[in-house]
């Protein structure tokens, strides 16, 4: 399926199943650049108005990924057809889901989440899925983004530990930011930014139930569960968002594509 373009980002409206076809694909890619997977959401949207940084960094990514279910209905409403949702926290493991057919398995880096529950994620993950191979985990120290010297050991641990797929676990925009400024070093051959997947690996944080996923309703779920936190930016992101839908619609009206 083509590309779509919605609030200035291309999104590709592909299918879970679609999108672990093209990863395990790039894995077996040799000497080709790493391949970068965002999932925008509406929060993504918000920041990507006024944030080229942000960006360049979408501009780069080989997949993006429809994470936020307001960007599911908005594409509908213009008449793009979408599968639906697809999430990094239920692409990473649908992604562990597969190694076990596959004769390497997949070996993956896990970094981000705080100190101690990447190992944690590690532990279970592996007794979890066969196949998949935890090479190396890293919880970096705050502010660690401004320190050159720390972003070099990092990426030295990553590439000593050459992963097929690194799991990059900052937040929004940094994880993005971040993967895109050292996508040169990376050292794996695919990573992807994947918000708090690595807290629901290890148990540190829980996931919404299947239903409130699958209605549009986990936001709900996460403001609950992380109220001081996530409110104000739930709350700053609703208030953001009529505005880009509008100007969404008055620029496809002029364009002749509604």
């Amino acid at each position: 399926m083509e590309r779509a373009l919605l609030f200035g980002m291309q999104v590709d409206p592909i299918t879970e199943a679609e999108a672990v076809r093209r990863v395990y694909a790039w894995t077996d890619e040799r000497n080709a650049p790493v391949r970068l997977i965002v999932t925008p959401n509406v929060q993504h949207a918000v920041m990507f108005q006024n944030n080229p940084e942000l960006r360049a960094a979408y501009s780069d990514a080989s997949l993006a990924l429809i994470d936020g279910t307001p960007l599911v209905w908005t594409l509908r409403l213009f008449g793009t057809a979408v599968p639906g949702r697809v999430t990094g926290s239920d692409l990473v493991p649908a992604l562990f889901r597969a190694a076990k057919a596959r004769e390497r398995g997949l070996s993956v880096y896990l970094l981000g989440a705080a100190p101690g529950v990447a190992e944690r994620a590690a532990t279970l993950t592996e007794a979890e899925y066969p196949g998949v191979h935890i090479v190396g985990t890293y919880s970096p120290p705050l502010g660690f983004e401004k320190d050159p010297a720390e972003n070099e050991r990092i990426l030295a641990r990553v590439a000593e530990a050459a992963p097929e797929l690194l799991v990059v676990g900052f937040g929004a925009p940094k994880q993005e930011l971040w993967s895109h400024r050292h996508r040169q070093k990376l050292g794996a051959r695919v990573a992807i930014c994947a918000g708090a997947t690595i807290d629901f690996l290890a148990g540190n944080r829980p996931r919404a139930p299947e239903w409130m996923r699958e209605t549009g309703t986990e936001w709900m779920h996460r403001v609950l569960t992380e109220p001081r936190r996530l409110g104000p930016r739930y709350a700053a992101d609703a208030l953001a968002f009529p505005g880009l839908l509008w100007r969404e619609w008055r620029a496809r009206g002029r364009a002749g594509r509604i």
